[in-house]
């Protein structure tokens, strides 16, 4: 996947096109390992970790052709973020009285309607015009930063998804519209799918989420993700998020006290609804949960 920890860590060596996108893409024999054998034992266990059985075509709303969209995003101020307290694991509280009513989880087949769009942006203070790029199928989502590439079909085993590109350039990589040509162009990118029911989405969704702790613990000097936060607006409504903190602040092997990341990553579900959130803007804590906070609004 394009930007995120690649372009906000600064650590893989510069490069054009496809070959950047994929510079920060190195296997953890380690914590890839040691993530497939848990989830693996937890799957013997329990038997949640159970590949659905193939289905048959998608419905027909979802083999549209690629689109594009522009919308410039608006300009507004607060866009800063508190610095987060260091700690495993933590809880933000769903929207309180006054915010609306809450979402409800969804059912059915996911749409473009359901994925974040640009305009979400402009509430965290990004000015430049943002282009949407859709595709639906499968390939690489954000599952490869530490544990080694792999498609959304190869993990999880489902017929394919919606990929959404959101990025302020209109050049994109070759065979792939949602990533940008230039890794400094792509703002996020989300991959959303339906499962055949909400127990098996929650299924998808521990184990999306399983694949991104690794990363959470990699050497000093090396790009890390964050503690995780979990956002719940209600009964069958939650996401997953971890910040991007650079190289040159993990000096311990894990995200430093009381800095503020560089964008992060998400995983989302909403009732038989799932995904993956990237966002690859350099942006703190409070934009980045706020941008989670919309997509599984929409979700």
């Amino acid at each position: 996947m394009n930007g995120g920890p690649g372009a906000a860590g600064g650590d893989a060596a510069a490069g054009g096109g496809r070959t950047a996108v994929r510079a920060r893409y190195a296997v953890r024999p380690r914590s890839a390992v040691a993530a497939l054998v848990a989830a693996a034992a937890c799957g013997l266990v329990t038997g949640r970790f159970v590949l659905p059985p193939l289905p048959g075509a998608a419905h027909p709303a979802a083999r549209s052709a690629p689109a594009t969209q522009h919308v410039p995003a608006r300009a507004t101020a607060g866009a800063s973020a508190t610095p987060p307290t260091h700690s495993a694991s933590g809880t933000a509280p769903a929207a309180g009285p006054g915010s609306g009513p809450a979402p409800k989880a969804a059912t059915g087949p996911v749409t473009t309607a359901d994925l974040l769009d640009p305009a979400a942006f402009g509430t965290v203070g990004i000015t430049a015009p943002i282009h949407a790029r859709d595709r639906f199928g499968d390939g690489a989502y954000a599952n490869s930063a530490c544990t080694g590439e792999k498609t959304l079909t190869q993990t999880l085993g489902g017929p394919g998804a919606h990929f959404r590109g959101l990025m302020t350039g209109t050049r994109t990589a070759p065979g792939d519209p949602t990533v940008a040509l230039r890794p400094a162009d792509q703002v996020a990118r989300e991959v959303a799918a339906e499962a055949q029911n909400p127990a098996l989405a929650q299924n998808f969704f521990e184990r999306l989420l399983l694949e991104e702790v690794p990363c959470q613990d990699e050497p000093p000097g090396h790009w890390v993700y964050g503690r995780t936060t979990t956002l719940e607006l209600g009964p069958g409504l939650s996401a997953s998020w971890m910040g991007t903190y650079q190289g040159s602040l993990n000096t311990t092997g894990t995200a430093p006290e009381g800095k503020e990341p560089c964008g992060g990553i998400a995983v989302l579900r909403s009732g038989n609804h799932y995904g993956v959130l990237e966002v690859d803007a350099c942006l703190g804590t409070a934009a980045v949960s706020g941008i989670v906070r919309t997509a599984l609004s929409r979700l």
